[in-house]
């Protein structure tokens, strides 16, 4: 038996599809509609031309969104790559270049950062998560093309018809520390699997 991420979470889903996954503050949502929205988000990806192996940036604060974007990336065999929001402008170019991101999914709050080093990393298919930060963002995300997060997800079909997963599938965990930049780490997903035990 292969334990792959994906599907040992669709396992869960048919399990205790209505239970609540995600708990913040009076949010509340279930096994069921985090799935359904991963479906929606990794057939998003696949329709802007993100393919298996192709690196998605998560730069984003910890949110459902969070977990849609790695839950999708790990649907369609894409590779999650975390992205620390407290970057400036240079440590965040390493990263997405170091990375080779082929796509980023952030908070509009950091559409104006994104926008100011688009000339110093990879091209990318950007898309934004709204969020109620102060300002006006409109500029850097008519630079960056970016691309609505929730019309992305209500425009996408929410099946699971993805092509089939391994074990030997790959999240990349950038890590911190104190000399140097950031490096990053490759986790095969049953590895990831046995770890947690």
């Amino acid at each position: 038996m292969e334990f792959n991420l994906a599907d040992l979470w669709e396992s869960v889903v048919d399990v205790a599809g209505e239970r609540d996954a995600v708990v913040r503050g009076d949010c509340r949502v279930s096994y069921a509609l985090l799935d359904e929205r991963a479906n929606r988000l990794a057939h998003a990806l696949l329709q802007r031309g993100v393919r298996p192996g192709d690196h998605i940036a998560l730069d984003l604060y910890n949110s459902v969104e969070y977990l849609e974007g790695m839950l999708a990336a790990f649907k369609i065999r894409a590779v999650p790559v975390n992205v620390n929001f407290r970057y400036v402008e240079d440590e965040l170019a390493y990263l997405l270049t170091d990375a080779d991101a082929r796509a980023v999914i952030s908070h509009r709050e950091f559409a104006p950062k994104l926008a100011a080093i688009r000339d110093r990393i990879p091209p990318a298919l950007h898309l934004v998560v709204e969020d109620s930060s102060p300002g006006d963002a409109s500029a850097a995300l008519a630079d960056l093309g970016a691309v609505e997060y929730e019309a992305a997800l209500a425009a996408s079909r929410a099946g699971r018809d993805h092509a089939p997963r391994s074990a030997d599938d790959l999240y990349i965990l950038y890590t911190g520390g104190t000399t140097g930049m950031p490096k990053g780490v490759m986790w095969r997903h049953e590895d990831i699997f046995f770890g947690a035990f």
